[in-house]
């Protein structure tokens, strides 16, 4: 199968204001973990973490994942450029984040708001963590639609997809590879490990497990589905292949969520004391 796709960033432009499929994911994102969290938090009655934590939060979620995902991509993917044009960081409308990044930015906003509010770090987490995947998701289908991120020539002559804004080469439509598995997939598999969750916790008439289980559960399985993904998809350009076997950068980069990922395991399995 062979398409040709043509890049449509903007949806539409109203009084001139361009309306970008971009900034619309992250918005609809962002109002869906909102909401979700809201239910969760009502349903599995967390102790020491109320509705108010997940309203105030969000303020500190959205600012961390923002402007780490920003400042992350500019560290780890572009520095050179941005130090060449400094006012080009903040043209976020462009595009450019980093998941890893933002990732960052998530746990130093979720460090400091539950150390303002004395409760538990990865309890919070926990059930943030549940309604993510549809963020990134809906952060994918938007890279596809800009046609960017896109994936590495197939070398087959009858399978592929033109992306009229690169090049005329049959290229896999990595972007969609990655909503379908760190997305779709992902998001099921939080729901899985949820309804165990809320299995254990009825049995046990105690609280979730211990903490930072599922937040473990979404950090593993999304760096090891980027790293699989990254053998489809282009390594960007200023920066390339790290080693001569093909390592990239977001490779390089996961492999750390995999430790940090383990830890959580770790500590939410095998020791008797909570993570605070």
């Amino acid at each position: 199968m062979i398409f040709t796709h043509s890049p449509t960033p903007i949806i539409i432009t109203i009084f001139g204001l361009p309306i970008r499929w971009y900034s619309l994911a992250y918005i609809i994102g962002f109002i869906f973990s909102y909401y979700y969290s809201m239910y969760l938090i009502k349903r599995l009655n967390i102790k020491n973490i109320s509705i108010k934590d997940i309203e105030d939060f969000f303020i500190y979620g959205v600012l961390g994942v923002i402007l780490g995902g920003r400042i992350g991509y500019v560290l780890f993917y572009n520095l050179q450029y941005h130090l060449q044009n400094p006012l080009s960081i903040f043209a976020v409308w462009n595009g450019g984040m980093s998941f890893h990044g933002g990732t960052i930015g998530f746990i130093i906003a979720i460090f400091i708001f539950t150390y303002k509010r004395k409760i538990n770090t990865f309890s919070l987490s926990d059930i943030i963590v549940c309604s993510i995947p549809l963020g990134i998701f809906l952060g994918r289908i938007a890279n596809f639609l800009n046609g960017e991120l896109v994936g590495r020539p197939t070398g087959l002559s009858n399978y592929g997809m033109i992306f009229t804004n690169i090049d005329n080469q049959l290229r896999h439509p990595s972007q969609l590879y990655e909503a379908t598995l760190e997305g779709f997939t992902l998001f099921i598999i939080m729901q899985v490990s949820l309804y165990i969750f809320i299995k254990h916790n009825k049995k046990t008439k105690n609280k979730i497990w211990k903490s930072g289980f599922l937040s473990g559960v979404f950090l593993f399985f999304y760096a090891v589905f980027r790293i699989i993904l990254e053998n489809f998809r282009e390594p960007d350009a200023q920066i390339g292949f790290l080693t001569s076997s093909g390592l990239t950068m977001g490779q390089l980069l996961s492999f750390p969520v995999i430790c940090f990922a383990g830890y959580l395991f770790y500590v939410s399995i095998f020791k008797k004391e909570k993570i605070n």
